[in-house]
């Protein structure tokens, strides 16, 4: 890293401003050497996030004091509470009075008055990404980074090791954003383990990715996405091969994706070298890969009833401890050709660790997803509630292609709530596309998450349904629709959904709260309740216009 991202956000390094420097490449701990105990008491702002929860959890079980505080009470902050973790919800200025380190992300304003107190009594002051790499330093790290398949993918690994891991990989920390389903249930997606490994997401979004040394580094694609904070592909591109050259062991790589096959040809290499790349293709077919070994999926398919994953992995003998090539064959509950690259990303992994490559097969069989990707929900007269994360359009595509492969004979419905103003903007005509694979959509509003609606003014849900009108090849007439009410749009498509249909709320913001709403207008409507289906159709007849 240069000598301008070790500077440090807090008043001793910058004591001429008049508010903190909210940069997440920056390196918070540069001299820092006093390890997890010289943290002190640790205060998370909007502790309730996907990721600080995680890492609050995560120094708690090491014996860290930790509080935080959030706008919001959720399950996130219950969840810490009932560890032991005090959690304020508004945040004040004295909420940080007696606290020595403070943890922001990238989620905070600059105005948040948390930060603005911590700045002002000279509080020590970090990005989360410097607490996650903190972590990593004392462990053999492994990270994943991609726009897309990260969570499934760490998720994934963190199940292997927990389930077969033995030594040094037995009960592994996790620093995943999701739950993690497994056979003996749900487990939180932070977990402080015994073991010597940290599995944990890269968030590339904000460029902080770059500040972790892992001993091994996944890159699940490199698709161009977050280019309020990139401003091209190429950046982004950029950013993940510096990523890659932070790993001291081996990078995992999909070269399925141009992207990604983009980062592993323009790697140094030495590093290219120590890479592991996986893909549907041979090396011929491949091309430059830079003197990466290639491991290769084959065999793929997916059976249409029960749902389960096929394929045979084929790893080359030169990456292999007894140099002899192995076909590992896997069988997942997860279905998808993407879910496939996942997994072998996954047993890839936990071989590089020092895992016989069956038996972390083997292991994965057993792992039943991360929450929120394929999750069924529920199933109300014969309808199918399926509840997923994309949010991005190639992921919204892998959704859809492995909904038609397991549903084959059904009808495929559609709550799609698109993720940020910029990505609507970007991506209208890609996520239009996307959607056509589907047989009914209902697109609702956007959600901002860190962004301002005045900021894009032209820009709302109207305009990918105006993209997707103008397809040539598209479902029957009338298949997508703009319903801003995502409560109304989720009635909507509970009263048209027929048994034998499968209905998908699919998004990264709130869609998934909608979900008890569509059980319960699938429950009512078998139940013949006349004031619900006279309430949803005074409600569809006032949007037929749509």
């Amino acid at each position: 890293m240069t000598h301008a991202s070790q500077e440090v956000a807090s008043v001793e390094q910058n004591a001429s401003a008049t508010e903190p420097l909210l940069d997440p490449t920056r390196w918070g701990f540069a001299g820092y050497s006093g390890g997890l105990d010289g943290l002190g008491n640790t205060h998370f702002i909007g502790v309730g996030g996907a990721g600080m929860s995680v890492l609050a959890e995560m120094l708690h079980e090491d014996g860290i004091e930790v509080d935080g505080s959030d706008v919001l009470a959720s399950t996130k902050t219950e969840r810490l509470q009932t560890l032991g973790i005090p959690v304020e919800i508004g945040q004040r200025r004295e909420n940080v009075d007696n606290v020595d380190t403070v943890v922001w992300s990238s989620a905070i304003k600059q105005q948040n008055p948390e930060l603005q107190a911590a700045y002002q009594q000279g509080k020590r002051l970090v990005h989360r990404s410097d607490i996650l790499a903190l972590l990593l330093s004392n462990h053999i790290g492994v990270t994943v980074a991609g726009a897309h398949g990260k969570t499934t993918t760490s998720a994934l690994i963190a199940h292997i090791l927990t389930h077969a891991g033995t030594g040094e990989l037995a009960d592994p920390s996790y620093a995943v954003g999701g739950t993690i389903q497994g056979p003996t249930g749900s487990l939180d997606g932070g977990h402080a383990g015994k073991g010597s490994v940290l599995v944990a997401e890269a968030d590339e979004s904000d460029g902080s990715f770059c500040k972790y040394q892992p001993a091994i580094a996944v890159i699940t694609n490199v698709e161009a996405d977050h280019l309020d904070h990139y401003g091209d592909a190429q950046h982004f591109r950029a950013a993940f091969v510096e990523h890659a050259h932070h790993a001291s062991e081996h990078v995992v790589i999909c070269a399925d994706d141009e992207g990604a096959l983009a980062v592993l040809r323009a790697m140094d290499p030495e590093a290219a070298r120590h890479a592991v790349a996986y893909s549907t293709q041979d090396q011929d077919s491949l091309g430059d890969v830079n003197g990466a070994h290639v491991a290769r999926i084959q065999s793929e398919s997916e059976q249409s009833e029960s749902g389960e994953e096929r394929f045979t992995l084929h790893l080359p003998a030169d990456m292999l401890p007894d140099g002899r090539d192995a076909d590992v064959r896997v069988t997942l509950q997860i279905p998808g050709l993407h879910n496939a690259r996942n997994a072998s990303a996954a047993i890839i992994t936990c071989t590089l660790l020092g895992l016989d490559p069956q038996q972390a097969a083997d292991a994965a069989q057993s792992f039943l997803g991360a929450d929120r990707r394929f999750q069924l929900r529920g199933v109300v007269g014969g309808v199918s509630v399926v509840d997923d994360y994309s949010h991005h359009p190639t992921e919204i595509a892998a959704l859809l292609d492995a909904a038609r492969r397991r549903y084959p004979n059904s009808t495929l419905r559609v709550l799609f709530q698109p993720h940020l103003f910029s990505r609507t903007e970007f991506f209208t005509q890609a996520f239009a596309e996307s959607l056509a694979k589907a047989d009914d959509v209902m697109v609702t509003g956007i959600f901002p998450a860190r962004e301002r609606q005045e900021d894009f003014p032209q820009i709302t849900e109207s305009v990918i349904v105006q993209a997707a009108e103008q397809l040539p090849h598209q479902p029957e007439h009338g298949w997508i629709h703009a319903v801003e009410d995502m409560n109304q749009a989720a009635m909507m498509l509970a009263m048209r959904a027929n048994p034998g249909d499968v209905l998908f709320t699919v998004g990264a913001g709130d869609v998934t709260q909608v979900v008890p709403v569509i059980l319960h207008a699938l429950e009512a409507r078998g139940q013949g309740s006349q004031e619900l289906n006279d309430q949803i159709s005074h409600k569809h007849t006032q949007d037929k216009r749509l």
